[in-house]
């Protein structure tokens, strides 16, 4: 199987997209942010003391779709047409959903998964002074369609996290 982020000579490059045609694509991360009992209270009765934590990381999960080809190398400039992040408060921490579209030339998929984790991030920076241990697991893309290698799930996720 030959890598496409390689050259002849092994050195990595961005793959030529330029010849293929623009079809519509999603993808859907997930990932988890694990706190503290009092965090979560916190964050169910709004009272965390840096404000709203949610909507926060909500905009900066959005904002991040949109700058990932600014933070991994190889990744391409695309147009993101559509980004969401969904956040639900569980009994141990919040669960992180974000899916991206466009219709482009590439996927979506690491648009999503940087969502996901700069969503995660904020939500570990505006809780850390309450929480040192709170930290982020689970960072998984868990579906995406469109492409050459069309629609993919991961077996045994369930479908959507509630807003």
């Amino acid at each position: 199987m030959t890598f496409t982020h390689l050259d002849a000579a092994g050195h990595a490059r961005m793959v030529d997209v330029t010849l293929k045609q623009p079809t519509v694509r999603t993808a859907t991360a997930r990932g988890f942010v694990r706190c503290a009992p009092e965090v979560v209270a916190a964050l169910r009765d709004g009272t965390a003391p840096k404000g709203d934590v949610l909507a926060v990381s909500r905009i900066a999960g959005i904002q991040a779709a949109k700058a990932t080809p600014a933070l991994l190398p190889l990744a391409h400039v695309i147009g993101v047409h559509r980004a969401s992040v969904d956040l639900e408060i569980t009994e141990d921490g919040v669960e992180i959903e974000a899916t991206v579209g466009t219709a482009d030339r590439t996927g979506v998929e690491m648009e999503a998964l940087t969502s996901v984790s700069v969503a995660a991030l904020a939500i570990v920076d505006m809780v850390k002074g309450m929480d040192k241990g709170t930290f982020i697991e689970n960072v998984r893309i868990v579906s995406k369609t469109g492409g050459k290698s069309g629609d993919w799930a991961r077996p045994g996720e369930a479908e959507g996290v509630s807003a």
